[in-house]
């Protein structure tokens, strides 16, 4: 696919999006109360779509034992997912939510965010592949890596990829989403507190936006060990919103895929790629492993 391309029926594609800022707490019927009120919430303030941070399902502690996390997943058909999509169905506004899902064969489980669209049905699937093993945490002790990126899926806002907050870190996997096709990012986090961590998170999701001409919509946990912060970004690394360090809430971006192809064709960065020369040293994929 060339992801310079645009279409008649793309540069039609706009709408509004919900950023939700959210607190889980350790209950995951609390955190699915405050989940469905805040699918009305966006359905009322004309949301085509609204998306979720990381861990929407619940808050694990450091001192959750795996099997107490294991208990408390589910599996995709699941009562928590059941419920999401019988309210964005209602709503008629898709969803980007997470979940804890069980794994197979062990007590472990998979960091998952799911998109529901408008009728209620699970568009797509993806599995965080690249665990927070890093700067003094070691999410691999309770999570299980996925081992697929999700093809960007149609949306009433245009083609949608997702990541999950570690993810950013890795400017490949957002680079082949957008070469798949995306042009919005959507990206679920839940990022910890600490030095600079802040300064990290703003200046990546800027680059991803940049580098790959996209918007990025990266809803954020607050409270607990996290930043808040949600952020979204548009195709030229311009800051839409910034929802800062204390509150929960909602939050509306506009998004027009227009900008998405006005951006690559200024600044064609997709186009430019030398991948004659880049083929040369696909070797040092596996250096530093």
């Amino acid at each position: 696919m060339d992801a310079n391309a645009s279409s008649t029926n793309d540069d039609k594609k706009k709408g509004r999006v919900a950023m939700v800022q959210f607190r889980s707490s350790i209950s995951k019927e609390e955190n699915l109360e405050k989940a469905l009120h805040y699918i009305d919430e966006a359905s009322r303030l004309g949301a085509s779509l609204i998306a979720f941070p990381e861990f929407t399902m619940a808050y694990s502690p450091e001192d959750q034992s795996v099997d107490a996390l294991y208990d408390l997943a589910e599996s995709i058909d699941g009562d928590f997912v059941s419920a999401v999509r019988e309210k964005a169905r209602s709503c008629m506004v898709s969803t980007v939510i997470t979940i804890y899902e069980r794994g197979e064969g062990g007590n472990r489980v998979y960091d998952t965010a799911l998109l529901i669209d408008g009728d209620g049905k699970i568009r797509s699937v993806y599995r965080k592949i690249h665990l927070y093993d890093a700067l003094g945490f070691k999410e691999s002790a309770k999570l299980l890596a996925g081992d697929e990126i999700a093809v960007p899926v149609s949306t009433p806002l245009g083609r949608l990829g997702m990541m999950i907050c570690y993810d950013v870190r890795f400017p490949e996997l957002s680079r082949i989403l957008a070469l798949l096709g995306a042009e919005v990012l959507v990206i679920p986090s839940a990022w910890v507190q600490g030095r600079m961590k802040y300064e990290h998170w703003q200046t990546m999701l800027r680059a991803r936006a940049i580098e790959n001409g996209c918007y990025v919509i990266a809803p954020d946990q607050v409270g607990n060990i996290y930043i808040g912060h949600s952020m979204a970004v548009d195709p030229f690394g311009s800051i839409l919103v910034d929802m800062g360090s204390d509150n929960e809430g909602l939050s509306m971006v506009e998004v027009g895929v227009s900008k998405v192809y006005e951006v690559r064709s200024r600044l064609p960065l997709l186009r430019n790629r030398r991948v004659d020369v880049y083929a040369r040293y696909t070797d040092t994929m596996q250096m530093g492993v």
